[in-house]
């Protein structure tokens, strides 16, 4: 099977478009939640995402608010400014297929699960190890498939790492890489480690890179693929400004931040 994996459009038709085009043929999506918020095409990205050939799809904490299931007082300044345009701008349809959206972890096969933020709490971001470990911990398969932190990264976590460091048996040991560089980005999942693994974020990459983020994941040859797309920025940007949003949504779209 191959998979597409893509997390945090945040309503930029532009780069998701251009990602579906770059992707090339698969079997199935995986969407990780955060579909809408901070861009102007929310109605738009939904519209396409619900008409791929998707194995899952799971929310996102800018989902649950924009279609009234939460509040906006965990969001800040900016992101409460666009997520109050965003639910007033979605369609009622939309708005209610949005709001029947599961939350994670949702197991895919035997191999992988996915959720938003980590498989005890989607709305916790992973950044640091210690935050790995407890999300790698309370996973139920050998591959976790994340999102919500907008920055490619991967945590390795098995006594296979450990030994190969020189560790004494029977200890664990937390590989990190974050954030992953390059493109594409490629990750061997044959060794018996336990991996949780960011693709990036299709719509509002954080990662010091403009460029969109995906993940190709192929369960015959047990490997992920991260990879960076260009896209329309330009058409992005204007239409973030014409809707009258924050400006500075539109600029950090330029630096990837």
């Amino acid at each position: 099977m191959r998979y597409l994996v893509i997390s945090d459009i945040h309503a930029n038709l532009e780069a998701l478009e251009a990602t579906l085009q770059a992707a090339g043929p698969y079997d199935q999506a995986l969407v990780l939640g955060d579909l809408v918020g901070y861009g102007a095409d929310p109605n738009g990205v939904i519209d396409v995402v619900r008409a791929l050939p998707t194995a899952a799809i799971i929310r996102g904490n800018h989902d649950k608010v924009a279609s009234g299931l939460d509040s906006v007082e965990s969001f800040n300044y900016l992101a409460r400014q666009a997520i109050e345009w965003t639910a007033a701008a979605l369609t009622p349809g939309n708005r209610e297929w949005l709001a029947a959206l599961p939350h994670g972890p949702i197991m895919i096969d035997d191999f992988t699960e996915i959720c938003h933020g980590t498989p005890l709490d989607e709305d916790v971001y992973v950044f640091e190890e210690m935050d790995a470990v407890r999300a790698i911990r309370s996973s139920e398969r050998p591959l976790c498939l994340f999102g919500h932190t907008h920055v490619p990264a991967m945590f390795t976590l098995g006594s296979a790492a450990a030994a190969a460091s020189g560790m004494a048996a029977g200890m664990m040991q937390l590989d990190v890489t974050v954030p992953v560089q390059g493109s594409p980005f490629e990750i061997d999942l044959t060794a018996p480690l336990h991996y949780l693994v960011n693709c990036g974020a299709v719509g509002q990459p954080r990662d010091g890179d403009s460029r969109a983020a995906y993940g190709i994941l192929d369960t015959n040859a047990r490997s992920l693929t991260i990879m960076r797309t260009t896209y329309n920025l330009a058409l992005a940007q204007a239409k973030i400004v014409d809707a009258g949003l924050p400006e500075v949504l539109a600029q950090r779209l330029a630096v990837g931040r």
